[in-house]
């Protein structure tokens, strides 16, 4: 055979076994912590011919939620406690889209982008980081009055809502409708809502001391919890100690008591007390991604992904379901240490990302998976500017100002990406120096409402006293049609 005959055949042969060789497909469901992490983790330990990485999630980014409450605080600006993920997932597809259907007996995924016609992707491998939202129930006019606290969308919502009631009572002058605008109600004892109510009251208290017209004493927090205590992630001496700081605070706050009603602003709780707010937060726990309903992964009777402690799916019995990982607040994963399931925070979840992306990895080489055991370091949380309380280690409690800092100084490391923490933590040096901004941006949730209202054509008037008559509308128009007659 000729040479080039030999050049030749050698060449197809090449090219046949590159379009055969197939390289695994790895689909990660969610952008937040466990979407990014194990992603990034993922794309570390396999190089791009050994798998295809792809992310799903209808935001470009992944928000950081532990610094929800300072955005919503003014004390971090909103573009700093995301991360963009085509800026810090490097290597991987994004798709931006809504995932609507999970198929996995067919390793296919269905995907509603934002304009368009749903689509469908294959899969070899599938991770399951689509997180909780928030857990409502029906409750009279809380879904029409009420704002949510888990998205930065929602935190900067807040923010704009606090700032510009108190804009507006201040040229309120009657005392009913100035009491309903500058009463702000938060429904969850919580982190989430301990930690927004103690840094949006601080925000309010500095706000006010520019409006003359208004007193800090006008401002009127009411914090509703259902259970008997707040803050049940530390202990109940920490506990005490938040719940005595806020009341010192003049903070109003209503322990095993519900909200049963909030139709058009006017506020019932279950002890029997009713009043009027403008402001209604809503922090009141989380939910498994319902979406998880409409796939044929095992759930739990709370909705999340059955897992072992590989984080890999598993179902009632236990047995393993195959190419299958899950982790995060949509996944129920066994605590090796303390016993039951991980809670859904960002420590257990950015730890559990990074353990599943190393046994993805180890998987696809064959090698044996770790589990994923982690003792809880602690708990920080914040009540304001340079206040706080920290539990570390189980035994070490720390209060004021030092767990103030502890709280900054630990969230800021666990975000991702040197640009994010570098940029916090300038905002936070300015601050101290120049003040944070108390400016409302609500305008921003509607910003085609000017130019609409300038493009309306002007409504026709009528000078006082006009005439309505056709002869009387004449003379208006011709003053000396009367002289003319």
């Amino acid at each position: 055979m000729p040479q080039d005959e030999l050049t030749e055949v050698a060449r197809a042969q090449k090219s046949a076994a590159t379009t055969s060789r197939k390289v695994p497909r790895i689909v990660v469901l969610g952008g937040g912590s466990v979407g990014l992490y194990s992603a990034r983790r993922i794309r570390k330990r396999l190089g791009g011919r050994e798998a295809a990485i792809v992310v799903v999630d209808p935001r470009p980014y992944m928000t950081y939620q532990p610094f929800l409450p300072e955005a919503a605080a003014g004390s971090i600006d909103g573009r700093h406690v995301v991360a963009p993920l085509r800026r810090a997932v490097k290597g991987v597809d994004l798709l931006q889209g809504l995932v609507t259907h999970i198929d996995h007996a067919g390793r296919r995924v269905t995907i509603q982008p934002e304009s368009g016609d749903a689509y469908t992707i294959r899969y070899d491998h599938l991770v399951v980081g689509l997180g909780a939202v928030s857990r409502t129930l029906p409750i009279p006019g809380l879904a029409e009055t009420a704002i949510g606290f888990k998205t930065v969308e929602e935190a900067i919502a807040v923010r704009n809502q606090v700032l510009n009631r108190i804009d507006v009572a201040s040229s309120t002058w009657d005392p009913e409708t100035r009491r309903r605008m500058l009463t702000f109600v938060f429904v969850g004892g919580g982190f989430a809502g301990v930690e927004a109510i103690g840094e949006v009251e601080s925000m309010a208290r500095a706000a006010v001391k520019y409006y003359p017209e208004i007193d800090a004493s006008d401002l009127r927090f009411v914090l509703v919890e259902g259970s008997p205590r707040i803050l049940p992630e530390v202990s109940a001496e920490l506990g005490g100690y938040t719940l005595d700081q806020l009341r010192k605070r003049d903070m109003e706050i209503y322990l095993s008591t519900f909200l049963s009603s909030c139709v058009d602003g006017h506020i019932v709780l279950s002890n029997g007390q009713e009043f009027d707010a403008d402001t209604v937060v809503w922090t009141a726990g989380v939910k498994a991604n319902p979406v998880l309903k409409d796939s044929d992964l095992p759930l739990d009777k709370l909705g999340r992904v059955t897992t072992n402690a590989f984080l890999q799916v598993v179902d009632a019995d236990g047995t393993v379901v195959p190419d299958a990982w899950a982790a995060g607040d949509c996944a129920a994963v066994p605590d090796l240490v303390a016993g039951g399931t991980c809670p859904p925070n960002a420590q257990h979840a950015i730890r559990q990302a990074n353990r599943l992306g190393e046994n993805l990895a180890k998987a696809l080489r064959s090698v044996e998976p770790t589990e994923y055991r982690h003792k809880n370091v602690g708990a920080v949380a914040s009540l304001g500017m340079y206040q706080g309380v920290a539990q570390m280690f189980g035994r070490i409690k720390v209060r004021g100002w030092f767990a103030w800092v502890l709280h900054r100084t630990y969230h800021v490391m666990a975000m991702p990406t040197w640009n994010r923490k570098i940029r916090i933590m300038a905002g936070w040096t300015g601050a101290l120096f120049l003040r944070r901004e108390v400016i409302s941006l609500g305008s921003i949730h509607d910003p085609r409402a000017a130019f609409r209202a300038a493009s309306q054509p002007p409504a026709p008037t009528q000078a006082a006293g006009a005439a309505t008559t056709p002869d009387d509308a004449a003379l208006a128009a011709d003053p000396k049609a009367d002289d003319k007659a």
